[in-house]
Formats: C-alpha cells, sequence, structure tokens
C-alpha cells in the first residue's frame, strides 16, 4: 500500500516538500537563538552552522524556491478557493499563514539584504541588541510564535495519516510548546545585554565599527527596500482576494444540485469541489487531512450522476487504489461536480458521536492469538449457570495474566475462548510477545490443572493458534456502540489454525510466518502443512504438544 503521507496532487506534495525545507531552517533557526541562554559565542557557532547549511549557493536556491513556492501555492489555493468555511484549525493556519510575509519582510531587508548590499555583519549580537526593547524586537518575538504555530499545524495535518504519528505526538506536544519558549528566552537573556553593549559609550563606537553598523541613510534604503516588498506583497494578496470573490460572484450564477442519500439536498457552485460545497452549506463531512487528497476520509460513493462527472486524477486515483475503494467511490476534496448527482458520505459525523482518527480503520502488521477451551458443552451439561460463569471466570483469571503480562489485550471473549491482539510497536516485538504470552498461558494451565484435580474435578484442556499477518484495526458497529476490535483474512485463517489443535490432539499451533517475524531460524523446526478451509495459501505451522514447553522447543532458533 502506498504511503498516505505521499499521496495527493502535484501541487500537495510540492507544498509538503518546501513546507519541511522551510520548517526545517524555522527549527534550527529557533535552536540558535535559544543558545543565547548559555552565551554569545554558542549563539553565534549555532547561527553559523544554520548559514553554512542554507548560506551556500544550493542552499540558498532551496530556502528561495521552497519559500516562493510555498507562498505561491498558499495564495494559489486562497484565489481558487469557492467559501471560507473551513475547520478552525485550517482557517487559523491559513490566516496565520498570510500574516507571515508581513512579519518577515523588514527582518529579512534588514539581515539578509542588509548583509548582501551593504556589508552589514549580521551576526546574532547585532541582531538581538539592534532591536531589543524596539517594535521590531516585539514584531519578531510575534514572527516566532506565528511562523511556529502555522508549522506545527501543517505537520499536525500531514501527520495525523500515519499510524507512528498516534504514538509520538506527545513528544511532538512537548517539543513544539518548548522550542519558542526556549528561543524567545535566548533572545532575552542575549538582547538586554548586548544592547547595552552596542551603546555604551566605552565599548560601543568598536563594536559598531566591527558590525560595519548601518548609517541613517543605510536605514532610509532598507526601509525602502521593506516599503516596496510590502507593496508587492499586498498586490498580490488584493490580486488573490479579488480572483476568490470574482469567481465566487460568478459561480453563484451557475450553481448545481447535490443530493445527499443520508443528509439534506444543497446547491452548490460549479467548480467548487465537493467537500467545499459540503462546508459552504454547513453540512459535515469529515477530512482528516484538510481536504489534500491523502487521508481518503472525505471519500463518497456516487449514487447517481457518475457517469457526467469528470474521471479521477491520477492522484486521486492511486489514494483510492490504496484503500480499495469500489469504482464509483470518489474523494469530496478532488471532486469537481459540474452535473447535479447523488452521493453517500462514507463517514461522517453525524451529532451523536464524533468518530476518532482510530474509527476510520488503521492496517498493521501483527500476531494474534485463538484460543479455545476444548469439551466445554460437554463439561457443563447439567451444571447451574453460577457454575459455568464460575469456571469461565477462574479460567480467565488464570490465563489472561499472560496475556496482558506478555504486552497483549483481549480484542474479545468468544464463550468458552478469547482473541488476543499484540499491537506493540512493531512486527517482531508483537510476535515474540505472542510467543511469550502463548509460554505463559501454558504454564498457567497447568497451575490451574492442578487446584482442579486437588478440588476432584477434571482438568481442563485448551488449543490455540498463532498467526501473523495484516489486520484492520478499528471502532466498528453503531455510532454509539462501536468497540474497537480487528478483521482481516488473518483473523480468519488464524481461527482455522485454532480449530486443527482439536485434530492433532496440541496445545498450540503457531504459524512460521509468525515464529520468523519473531527473528526465530525454522530451520530446525519440525514443521506441519496446514490446508485451511477459506484460506487461499497452504500454511506452515509448529505443532506445540504443550505450550509451557514452547520456549524449550525454540532454543538456539534465534537468527544471527
Amino acid at each position: 500500500m502506498a504511503n498516505p503521507l505521499w499521496r495527493g496532487s502535484w501541487r500537495t506534495k510540492a507544498r509538503i516538500i518546501s513546507g519541511l525545507v522551510l520548517f526545517s531552517y524555522v527549527f534550527l533557526h529557533l535552536l540558535s537563538v535559544g543558545m543565547g541562554l548559555f552565551s554569545l559565542e554558542l549563539m553565534e557557532a549555532s547561527q553559523g552552522v544554520t548559514s553554512a547549511i542554507f548560506g551556500n549557493v544550493i542552499g540558498m536556491l532551496a530556502m528561495s524556491s521552497a519559500f516562493l513556492t510555498h507562498l505561491g501555492l498558499a495564495l494559489y489555493r486562497i484565489a481558487w478557493r469557492r467559501t471560507l468555511r473551513m475547520p478552525l484549525a485550517e482557517a487559523l493556519q491559513m490566516l496565520l499563514g498570510v500574516s507571515i510575509p508581513f512579519l518577515l519582510m523588514a527582518h529579512f531587508v534588514h539581515t539578509d539584504l542588509a548583509n548582501r548590499f551593504f556589508g552589514v555583519e549580521v551576526k546574532m549580537g547585532f541582531i538581538t541588541g539592534v532591536i531589543w526593547n524596539t517594535s521590531s524586537g516585539w514584531q519578531q518575538g510575534t514572527l516566532v510564535l506565528v511562523t511556529w504555530i502555522h508549522a506545527c499545524i501543517g505537520l499536525q495535518y500531514w501527520l495525523r495519516v500515519s499510524p507512528v504519528w498516534h504514538r509520538i505526538q506527545p513528544l511532538m506536544i512537548m517539543i513544539a510548546t518548548l522550542l519558542p519558549a526556549y528561543a524567545i528566552a535566548g533572545f532575552v537573556v542575549q538582547g538586554r545585554s548586548q544592547n547595552a553593549r552596542i551603546w555604551d559609550p566605552t565599548t560601543g563606537p568598536a563594536l559598531r565599527e566591527e558590525y560595519n553598523f548601518p548609517t541613517p541613510e543605510t536605514f532610509a534604503a532598507l526601509r525602502k527596500i521593506t516599503d516596496s516588498g510590502l507593496a508587492i506583497f499586498w498586490a498580490l494578496l488584493l490580486l488573490t482576494i479579488a480572483i476568490f470573490l470574482g469567481r465566487k460572484l460568478l459561480g453563484n450564477r451557475n450553481s448545481l444540485r447535490i443530493r445527499y442519500i443520508d443528509g439534506p439536498e444543497i446547491y452548490g457552485q460549479r467548480g467548487m469541489t465537493l467537500l467545499e460545497m459540503s462546508r459552504a452549506a454547513g453540512v459535515s463531512h469529515m477530512s482528516l487531512c484538510g481536504g489534500r487528497g491523502r487521508c481518503t476520509t472525505c471519500r463518497v460513493v456516487i449514487e447517481a450522476g457518475g457517469d457526467r462527472l469528470h474521471p479521477p486524477s491520477p492522484a486521486e486515483l492511486s489514494s483510492l487504489r490504496a484503500v480499495n475503494a469500489p469504482p464509483n467511490a470518489r474523494l469530496a476534496c478532488q471532486l469537481r461536480p459540474s452535473e447535479p448527482a447523488t452521493v453517500l458520505r462514507v463517514f461522517r459525523a453525524d451529532g451523536r458521536r464524533a468518530r476518532a482518527h482510530q474509527s476510520l480503520g488503521q492496517e498493521r502488521r501483527l500476531a494474534i492469538l485463538f484460543l479455545d477451551m476444548r469439551g466445554f458443552t460437554a463439561r457443563t451439561t447439567g451444571q447451574l449457570p453460577y457454575d459455568v460463569v464460575f469456571l469461565l471466570n477462574r479460567f480467565f483469571d488464570a490465563i489472561v495474566p499472560s496475556i496482558s503480562g506478555a504486552g497483549g489485550t483481549v480484542d474479545k471473549y468468544l464463550g468458552d475462548g478469547l482473541l488476543a491482539l499484540f499491537e506493540l510497536e512493531d512486527e517482531r516485538a508483537s510476535a515474540q510477545a505472542a510467543l511469550d504470552a502463548a509460554a505463559g498461558i501454558g504454564s498457567a494451565l497447568q497451575t490451574f490443572n492442578k487446584a482442579l484435580a486437588a478440588e476432584g474435578a477434571q482438568p481442563v484442556a485448551i488449543g490455540m493458534g498463532l498467526h501473523l499477518g495484516d489486520l484492520v484495526l478499528g471502532e466498528i458497529g453503531a455510532a454509539e456502540n462501536a468497540p474497537r476490535t480487528i478483521i482481516g483474512d488473518t483473523v480468519n485463517a488464524t481461527s482455522r489454525i485454532e480449530a486443527c489443535t482439536k485434530e492433532l490432539g496440541v496445545e498450540a499451533l503457531i504459524s512460521s510466518d509468525l515464529i520468523q517475524a519473531a527473528g526465530k531460524d525454522i530451520s530446525n523446526l519440525e514443521l506441519i502443512d496446514l490446508d485451511l478451509r477459506g484460506v487461499a495459501h497452504t500454511i506452515s505451522a509448529l505443532a506445540v504438544i504443550q505450550a509451557a514447553r514452547l520456549p524449550t522447543l525454540l532454543h538456539g532458533s534465534k537468527t544471527t
């Protein structure tokens, strides 16, 4: 399956790449400014590292191209919008992004251009000292926060479709919070100190000469360049707004009907995406990636009128194929209806419950374990319901700690059995946890049966099937009653493997896929081939008569 982080149109990919280049510069720059907490020397040495990366010809070309690309695509996206209705985070990112050039212009002109055209030595000592306790200082502090928040929202929209993001999100939130505070603290420490040095009657003249301090004429020229740059950006922004308003006025004269099977009937403007139509009409429509064509959560099924719609672009088609969408499915953020249509939202927030991201499904390659108690029906025939429940609870109390202790969870109880999932960081850890759990269950069962024997009761026999493969994890069910569970061919195959334990008279059957994923060498193991009903291919498995002896069977099977 294609990486969802890189799905989308060429414009989406260009915006991501240019944004990452700019983010890397901002990140290094904030680290440099924060070094002022320790010393000016460290601050300027760190500035030198950043300059070495971005100050050469290749770095300057990458930075200028990234800035112009990111800005140009942002203005293009605003101009070609049909509605300004959007989620709050997306609106905040857009407003912050538009404000960045206004805040950045003076800083760019008085540092980069001052150095290139007027020979000013724009070291950190000069910059922090000159703008300390001035309106420019406050403006640059605001620029730090605005740029950083804008970048973090962009990263959130980009990475939220990745399973890894949800594991590292707490760490990223901590970094996102601390880094700008660290940079501002470094500026405060050095700004106060360097401002005093620059304007000190004794040290100031020599220091200003060392920096080639701008003359009044130079400052006037820099202000003129700044005003010209701001005027150009104002013109671009006003042109963008004019295009947006013009397209909106023309679009109002040429509206079309969209009927939602599970919602209202709306009228949208030709040229708008279906997602924009939904938002403009106040129709809730999920879109985790912000309408960038990557997450596919905005997809719809075209029930009528699909033959009159434009075909999907290669990028949209790739995203739909990645989730095995049916032929009549489309992405609402990419579809621009030109004729009336009837659609069904695949995912929608229905007002009763806002679905979490995991409810949409997440594909992982993990180990699972099916367990069943043998002869349960015959054993409990004629017993009181209380006795049946008491036996089951004692049994589960005995074996489930082996699952949770290995890092697994019980996905569901199946009467006299269970399905366990080992959702760890990677498939190797998941597979090893499943092996540990199986061995632990075998030992726990022996202890449990000893207790039953002391009571004069018959021992309990079990069968376990362990397998590893691709699973779909998600919240499945009605909106207010959707437990998190797993589905997929791997679940069916594992259930079939467990059923074979009864025929073979063993406590466990463990697939070779799982054993190899745990880093074990299977060449010295006696495997059997299982032809399972409903499973397309033969599965090799290790038959384990007593699960408690599993570690002994696998001893020496670690790969090198």
